[in-house]
């Protein structure tokens, strides 16, 4: 019933503001034959409100057939069909739309980028993109129908399509492009990895960084690509490089840059892990360190690093490990061991429950990295969480005087 309140609500205000309009034009008869005062348009609305939306289509239909000012309505009612998930209703309502012979081309335009819409929603990607590709070539609701192939080929993970939109997009773009482009470009260089032609894959890794000189993941590739070919100085410049970039991402580059330092017999490992934990707090960073340190140095060494990282970061995986060496270290009696275990289990359930990346536009959270948010679809906004800091005394102290 929601679902037909909210067509209600929709709905009326058009009826209205379509009647007030008509009056001004001509306040006689042809006032009372708008939509909000046809009978017929009430008993549309009887219809949806008793969830009987076909016969309520039927008489919208054969209200729009004869009342060239229901444009608006049936647009609304067509858009609000699709939102609904019901795309079927929604194209029946605008490819009856799109026969009529009235419209201007501006409403041809916009029922037309509608349709599109409701085949993207019901799976027929094929027909969206017709239609885009039509109104994009006469110039009709071109921004949104050249957003709309660029929705399509980013489905069909077609990036050379995506690359061919995303250029012709470019002078009706409010928001640059570049990193959507490189993002593009890094997605090639990864399947050219997959089919194992290096120089395609290296290719578009210089063609992204052309475009954003700022490509976090380029660089990332890149790296890996020269660790993989037993480049190991070339490997760990673009890891560091990862750091000055892109700082929340050097969790990514963690495992490669070890073995880089490893194999190239550097014995600054802490060093460096210490530089980058300074420069942005990581919890996977910190685990790192405070491992080598237990290896070097022993216990004491680690659980030092762990303790002054959790007097100032809320982490769970770093309070697990410090737990894990507490537990190893203290000799504890049954009562003691026991407590100290149900503290532990608990912290760790915690951790299978905490999410690893999320997207900073809508809040989509995962426990793997995706380049591209899978729920707003926007290009390197899911990035590794951050922990919580711990504020000083100086702002608690603000906050109780406030």
């Amino acid at each position: 019933m929601s679902g037909a309140l909210l067509l209600l609500f929709l709905l009326l205000p058009v009826a209205a503001a379509s009647g007030w309009w008509l009056a001004r034009r001509d306040p006689g008869p042809k006032a009372r034959s708008t939509p909000g005062a046809d009978p017929d348009f009430f008993r549309g609305i009887n219809y949806l409100l008793d969830e009987q939306p076909d016969k309520a289509i039927d008489v919208f239909l054969k209200l729009a057939a004869v009342d060239g000012e229901t444009v608006e309505t049936h647009l609304a009612l067509g858009s609000l069909f699709r939102r609904r998930g019901e795309a079927d209703r929604a194209i029946r309502i605008h490819q009856n739309l799109i026969a009529r012979d009235n419209l201007s081309a501006e409403q041809r335009g916009y029922a037309l980028f509608e349709l599109g819409q409701d085949y993207m929603r019901a799976g027929l990607l094929d027909r969206a993109e017709i239609l885009f590709q039509e109104l994009a070539e006469i110039g009709l609701q071109r921004e949104r129908a050249l957003r709309g192939l660029l929705d399509i080929y980013q489905q069909e993970r077609d990036w050379g399509q995506c690359l061919e939109v995303a250029e012709r997009l470019k002078p009706f773009s409010e928001r640059p492009l570049a990193a959507e482009i490189a993002q593009y470009q890094c997605e090639l260089a990864e399947e050219a990895r997959r089919r194992a032609d290096p120089d395609a894959a290296r290719r578009a890794l210089a063609r992204a960084q052309d475009v954003d000189p700022h490509c976090v993941r380029a660089a990332i590739i890149e790296g890996q690509m020269a660790l993989a070919d037993g480049d190991r100085e070339a490997a760990l410049a673009l890891f560091l490089r990862v750091a000055d970039q892109g700082a929340r991402y050097v969790p990514e580059v963690l495992p490669g840059l070890m073995q880089a330092l490893e194999e190239l017999g550097r014995t600054d490992l802490i060093a460096v892990l210490a530089g980058l934990a300074a420069r942005e707090p990581s919890g996977p960073v910190v685990l790192a360190l405070s491992e080598a340190q237990l290896q070097e140095s022993g216990p004491a060494a680690a659980k030092a690093t762990l303790t002054g990282y959790l007097a100032r970061n809320v982490d769970l995986a770093a309070l697990e490990r410090l737990l894990d060496l507490q537990a190893r270290a203290a000799a504890l009696g049954a009562e003691a061991a026991y407590r100290a275990g149900v503290v532990h289990g608990v912290v760790r359930h915690l951790l299978t429950r905490q999410p690893v990346y999320q997207c900073d536009h809508c809040g989509f959270s995962a426990r793997a990295l995706h380049w591209q948010c899978p729920s707003c679809k926007r290009w390197g906004t899911v990035q590794p969480v951050q922990p919580e800091r711990i504020p000083g005394d100086e702002v608690l102290r603000e906050r109780r005087l406030a």
